[in-house]
């Protein structure tokens, strides 16, 4: 941390961090989300107060929340999976499609402007928001999942489009699996398998990606902080059974108008992102 703040703003940031973290927990279990609609503009705002040119702190904000979703969303599907939710068919046949895309997008991300995807997410993600809030099992077009080749198209564009946005691909995925009949709590458990196939290769690529750079903290492991981990990852930790238990105590019908809510909100933070530049 650099010499300039005093003791009462680091502890401002310690509060800070350990909040974000119970927030992180909580929602991946709840959602079936890795998180990053929460953890990366936190962390992006303290690495920035503890110094860091923005150069550094968004790609630090992102690689360190990749890192932080693997415990989580391994949590969140353990969990749901206890509780007989999570479709591992769905799971092995996005793991390559995935995984491919996790790829293609962390490359295109050097290329293409990454507020377009935000803002696909923004019309997407309203649109889906405003049926499940008000438009009852409308938001459905088919009662059954596609064919292996559709779904792994689909399983391609969540991996790309979740690299290109810097989020774990929870809830894209949600949303493509309850467009197909999947009930909602069915679609959130395996959700948070989804967050555990991008992140893997996600934080690996980040890490490859900032190894050697002078400028990082001298706590970074390439673009990922392991004094933020220490801070944060207990508290996540702590949550995230909590919140996938909750997820079950809530009818079809709350939980869809609770993850409507939480697609609204991310598609307006993506929003104020993409007009303010915050």
């Amino acid at each position: 941390m650099p010499v300039g703040l005093d003791v009462s703003a680091l502890l401002l940031i310690m509060a800070a961090l350990l909040v974000a973290g119970c927030a992180i927990g909580f929602c991946a279990g709840f959602f079936g989300i890795g998180g990053g609609a929460i953890s990366v503009p936190v962390f992006f705002e303290v690495y920035r107060l503890t110094g860091n040119v923005d150069d550094i702190a968004m790609p630090l904000a992102v690689g360190t929340s990749l890192a932080m979703i693997i415990p989580t969303s391994y949590l969140s599907a353990r969990e749901h999976a206890r509780l007989g939710t999570l479709d591992l068919a769905v799971l092995r046949t996005w793991l390559l499609p995935i995984l491919v895309g996790v790829i293609c997008g962390s490359v295109l991300a050097g290329f293409a402007d990454a507020e377009l995807f935000q803002l696909v997410f923004v019309v997407v993600g309203g649109v889906m928001s405003t049926r499940m809030l008000f438009g009852g099992n409308s938001q459905q077009i088919k009662d059954t999942l596609p064919g292996r080749g559709l779904l792994s198209a689909y399983g391609l564009g969540i991996g790309l489009l979740s690299a290109l946005m810097g989020i774990g691909g929870g809830a894209l995925s949600t949303m493509i699996l309850t467009l197909y009949g999947r009930t909602i709590h069915q679609a959130i458990s395996t959700s948070a398998g989804v967050g555990l196939l991008i992140a893997v290769p996600g934080a690996i690529g980040y890490v490859i990606a900032g190894w050697g750079n002078p400028e990082l903290p001298a706590d970074a492991m390439g673009y990922v902080s392991l004094l933020t981990l220490m801070v944060v990852m207990p508290a996540a930790i702590m949550t995230t059974r909590l919140g996938a238990r909750a997820a079950h105590t809530r009818s079809r019908a709350q939980l869809s108008r609770y993850f409507g809510l939480f697609l609204l909100t991310v598609a307006l933070r993506f929003l104020v992102a993409i007009v303010f530049g915050v």
